[in-house]
């Protein structure tokens, strides 16, 4: 077996062992894990790592699979089963030319931990994940507290309130992006500036990071400095040859989806109860995003947070067919934030739950200026008013007072009762989620 090292962690012991052909694979159980969990505490022997097999589900016959630890830099393909509960200890990083396979099914839990020490699994520029789940199966990434076993979709003792209990996943590419000072490339946010795993962008839009597909992310989003915490995905110059469809983000801390730069394609998304922003768009990202649906929950701030680009380099993206629930007890809670220098589409949107306080903003000149010149546009609207609000024009908000966003809205955003709705996201797509299991839409 092999243990692979990152140079520049902390913590030499970080590595992930890993299973070829030319391994010894032992045959026989080497250990009884009596909690079911390899923790390097068992009686007896060490139970070897990955590929050895432990008793203790009680039946008999041995089969129980034990957990295994991901840490460390992969540098050959490699695939995770969905016969066994992995967990990813620290930063478990998918390196160049290496490709991590996730079968239908399969869990994988992230450990504890802050700063330097929060897990989360990175696909470096140059790796490569082919996570392909389904709806019956799909691929859960959760945290070491979940009680979800093997073979469930959900756990009972954690819910869409429990957050921060581990990092999240990261997806890098070389796609453009527009970075301050014009360079070809920066750092993703979440992960220090050491860390040379951690960068993103260049000049290839058809970039090819694999297939993310019907994928779960729960409870994440572990700080790793102040004000600085891990998004459910982040997704930094991700190029159109990368999948993101049918993907879901539960109770993160930070943003649910995250993209810096890049031209990815996305679908099928939804953002459920985050502490920060429901989808959040940066530095000129220019691809598309399609059938999207973000439910705010008490911690929850903007449902859409959209930023232009930091370079000289411009590009605009396309949101279309989006349901916003918003939650109207949530202190931060609004509907939308467009600042500097935001450029893009957003059309067919469904908006219900706010209150009359909670409103979509246009900040900062270069905003208005965008929105003016035909840069940022909205179309086919529609919204349930809050109590108090007698008509759309009053949740459009241009804080520069240089625009007709509010007038305009009446020609844009129309006033429905919520089962007349004919727009927004096809939510009967997403009865596999765990926010459908909890009924939240």
């Amino acid at each position: 077996m092999k243990k692979l090292i990152i140079a520049g962690f902390a913590i030499a012991t970080l590595g992930l062992t890993s299973c070829s052909e030319d391994d010894d694979v032992p045959t026989e159980p080497l250990a009884t894990c009596t909690d079911g969990i390899q923790n390097g505490n068992e009686t007896g022997v060490d139970c070897g790592g990955p590929c050895a097999p432990c008793e203790g589900d009680g039946d008999g016959d041995g089969q129980t699979p034990v957990d295994e630890d991901l840490s460390g830099l992969l540098t050959e393909d490699f695939t995770l089963t969905n016969d066994v509960m992995w967990e990813i200890n620290g930063k478990f990083v998918v390196g160049d030319g290496a490709t991590l396979t996730i079968e239908p099914g399969t869990i994988i839990k992230g450990a504890e931990g802050t700063g330097s020490l929060a897990s989360a699994l990175i696909v470096a520029r140059g790796g490569k994940i082919m996570a392909e789940g389904t709806a019956d199966e799909p691929i859960i990434f959760t945290s070491i507290n979940d009680n979800i076993d093997l073979g469930e979709k959900q756990g009972s003792n954690l819910d869409e309130n429990d957050r921060g209990l581990w990092g999240g996943v990261l997806i890098l590419g070389r796609a453009p992006s527009s970075f301050e000072g014009d360079s070809d490339e920066s750092q993703i946010e979440g992960i220090p500036a050491d860390d040379d795993f951690g960068r993103y962008g260049g000049n290839d839009p058809e970039d090819n990071s694999g297939v993310f597909k019907y994928v779960s992310i729960r409870h994440g989003g572990a700080l790793i400095g102040s004000g600085n915490e891990i998004n459910g995905l982040t997704m930094g110059g991700v190029g159109n040859g990368t999948v993101i469809d049918h993907v879901e983000i539960v109770g993160n801390v930070d943003d649910g989806f995250e993209w810096f730069g890049g031209t990815v394609n996305s679908s099928n998304l939804v953002a459920f109860a985050g502490g920060d922003d429901g989808l959040d768009i940066d530095q000129a990202y220019s691809g598309t995003i399609t059938n999207a649906l973000v439910i705010q929950g008490a911690e929850s701030d903007h449902a859409l947070e959209i930023d232009g680009p930091e370079g000289t380099f411009e590009d605009a993206f396309v949101l279309e067919d989006l349901t916003i629930v918003g939650d109207a007890n949530a202190p931060s809670g609004e509907i939308a934030d467009f600042r500097d220098g935001a450029r893009g589409q957003v059309n067919n949107v469904f908006v219900r739950g706010f209150n009359a306080d909670q409103d979509l903003e246009l900040d900062g000149d270069a905003t208005a200026t965008n929105y003016n010149d035909g840069e940022l546009s909205f179309s086919n609207w529609e919204i349930v008013l809050p109590e108090g609000v007698d008509n759309v024009s009053q949740l459009f908000n241009d804080t520069t007072n240089s625009t007709d966003l509010s007038s305009d809205a009446e020609e844009f955003a129309t006033a429905v009762d919520q089962d007349q709705e004919t727009t927004g996201a096809d939510v009967s797509v997403f009865g596999w989620t765990y926010a459908s299991f909890k009924g939240a839409f």
